[in-house]
């Protein structure tokens, strides 16, 4: 059986390659990190970027906590139990560019004891990346939707369209009757059965992680150089609003870290630096932030 300490040392791993990573693909700004600890048990490595070249803010975050579980997090969860251990990195990268999206990704691991007298513990994985485009661009909608179909498809050919629908359904703000961006993929409790095993799924968690730099450097790439005008980047700070209503109301991680004691600087640092609220804005008809709004739904079919 893998170990818990195996799973968090190799998240430890992939957090400082896409570190180094991020701070390549900027060319200016560097990660500060902090390093903090859990009342309770456990912490992790904050570590932000800010104020770069096409990186306005942005956080890559590991942490591996332990201790007993609050009541509402035990029954969201529906166990009994109350010890439990948790480890995984979560990334959000604002840019500063309206036409560079906004990128989130989250590798995770849970266990606690087993209720049962079998000796094996409750442990399932989950995670996911997604990406918010302050304007849809197609052809980059699609390139990400590849990259994310060819990890899964190297482990599971049932993996991309089960994820990507679940993706849909997460990442779904339904106050506003929108999809946060144009989705990914989202996992949660994933398990081994008789078709695989834990070490498949493990490695999984570990490719999708590491899918995360090459692919959004791609599109960073594509667009970080493009002009743009200060209606454009009223535009993203409006967009950056439902990124922010999202994590604030929704947000399952959101919601787990406060709950349970994080560290709330690390919790929050999903929030954008600048959003806007416009008051009953409606987008010109014909215009991209039109179009935009017209592919923010789900079903989408991008590969």
């Amino acid at each position: 059986m893998i170990s818990k300490e195996t799973i968090a040392e190799d998240y430890k791993t992939i957090q400082d390659e896409i570190c180094k990573s991020l701070e390549m693909l900027d060319g200016a700004a560097k990660f500060e990190e902090e390093l903090w600890e859990r009342d309770g048990g456990g912490g992790g490595r904050t570590r932000v970027i800010q104020n770069g070249n096409i990186l306005e803010k942005g956080g890559v975050n590991f942490s591996a906590v332990y201790g007993k579980l609050p009541d509402g997090v035990k029954k969201a969860f529906k166990v009994e139990q109350d010890d439990f251990f948790a480890t995984g990195v979560s990334i959000v990268i604002h840019p500063n560019h309206p036409m560079v999206p906004i990128i989130h990704m989250n590798i995770r691991y849970f266990e606690m004891p087993s209720s049962i007298d079998d000796g094996q513990p409750l442990r399932w994985f989950g995670g996911g990346i997604d990406l918010t485009p302050h304007y849809v661009i197609e052809e980059d909608a699609r390139y990400f939707h590849q990259q994310l179909k060819d990890v899964c498809d190297r482990f599971n050919i049932g993996f991309y369209p089960r994820f990507k629908t679940w993706a849909d359904d997460y990442f779904f703000i339904k106050h506003r009757n929108e999809t946060r961006g144009i989705g990914g993929v989202f996992y949660d409790r994933l398990t081994a059965t008789d078709e695989i095993s834990w070490e498949t799924i493990f490695e999984f968690s570990k490719a999708l992680g590491r899918t995360f730099a090459p692919a959004y450097s791609e599109i960073v790439n594509r667009n970080r150089f493009k002009e743009f005008t200060p209606q454009q980047q009223d535009w993203q700070y409006q967009r950056r609003s439902r990124y922010a209503e999202f994590n604030l109301v929704y947000d399952a991680g959101t919601k787990f870290g406060l709950e349970t004691n994080g560290r709330i600087e690390s919790i929050l640092m999903s929030l954008p630096p600048t959003a806007k609220w416009f008051y009953n804005y409606e987008a010109a008809i014909g215009s991209e932030e039109a179009k935009t709004l017209d592919l923010l739904k789900k079903g989408i079919d991008w590969v």
